[in-house]
């Protein structure tokens, strides 16, 4: 439909400040030129922005961009709020239910209203992502050592992940986010880093190494939540069910079996937290290890 297309366009510049509160859109006969349509069509899409608010007739003037005081449902709407429905949202469902739309619904303003602050899913990922890493810092003076300062970037992190589980889709760590709050979880763990190795090369690996283990317990968050959901069972119970396949799945393999086996006998939590901790300890024991230090 060429009228959405001409409107689409339209809300693109207004959303970028091409056309700013008060500026007067392309008339209908100027739309229709551009557009190679009729006018007919692009007064549609001069209609269906108005319906959303972003556009109102001025007498004398034509069309204009609304402002603030013009948007019904909008008063109050701010980026920072969109920012905060939208975080609320994907802590709750996840980001496969985030949408702009969905953000719009929770914020009871007209479905479009949104598009004025962020350009698209896309973008708002992003802001949700900084605006995240952003809530917890480091202290101004810094825990002697490199061993105690990686432990608090790691448990920092993991609190991070804890508190908002879809962190931990958003990329693969070979695609870092530009982030400026996530810089500086980065830079704290690098300048501790820095002491065992300061080559650029290993100082990047050691910090995509320490990075991928928060990141690698953390993705489990999201994804129990969603077998959760959809399955209807918790962990204990999904366990009890899947009792026969696992049974089957470890025969012929005696190790297995027998773990299995002393871990359904004496009972046995997989909690995250805990083997976060556990692991944690472990990559720090292997990096004083390897660079031949015994403590920070």
């Amino acid at each position: 439909m060429k009228y959405v297309v001409i409107a689409e366009e339209l809300r693109g510049r207004i959303a970028r400040g091409e056309l700013p509160p008060g500026a007067r859109v392309p008339s209908t006969r100027r739309l229709a030129a551009d557009h190679g349509v009729a006018m007919a069509t692009a007064a549609k899409a001069l209609a269906l922005l108005n319906q959303e608010g972003l556009v109102r007739a001025e007498p004398r003037s034509g069309t204009v961009v609304a402002g603030r005081e013009h948007r019904g449902g909008h008063q109050g709407l701010t980026r920072d709020r969109i920012v905060r429905t939208a975080i609320d949202i994907a802590d709750a469902e996840g980001l496969g239910a985030l949408s702009m739309r969905g953000v719009a619904a929770r914020l009871g303003v007209a479905a479009m209203a949104p598009y004025r602050y962020v350009r698209g899913k896309d973008e708002l990922v992003l802001l949700m992502a900084d605006s995240a890493y952003g809530e917890r810092g480091y202290p101004e003076v810094p825990p002697a050592g490199w061993r105690e300062r990686l432990t608090l970037a790691g448990r920092t992190l993991w609190s991070l992940h804890r508190r908002h589980p879809w962190l931990a889709q958003l990329t693969p760590i070979t695609r870092p986010l530009p982030l400026r709050n996530l810089a500086t979880h980065a830079e704290w763990a690098l300048s501790a880093l820095a002491e065992l190795d300061d080559d650029a090369a290993t100082l990047c690996d050691l910090h995509v190494l320490f990075f991928s283990y928060v990141q690698g317990i953390a993705i489990h968050l999201e994804r129990e939540q969603h077998a959760l959901a959809a399955s209807g069972l918790s962990e204990e119970q999904w366990i009890d069910h899947q009792a026969p396949a696992m049974a089957a799945m470890v025969s012929g393999h005696p190790i297995f079996a027998r773990m299995m086996t002393e871990l359904s006998t004496n009972g046995y939590d997989l909690v995250l937290d805990d083997l976060f901790e556990s692991g944690l300890r472990a990559l720090l024991d292997g990096l004083a290890l390897r660079y031949g230090v015994v403590s920070g």
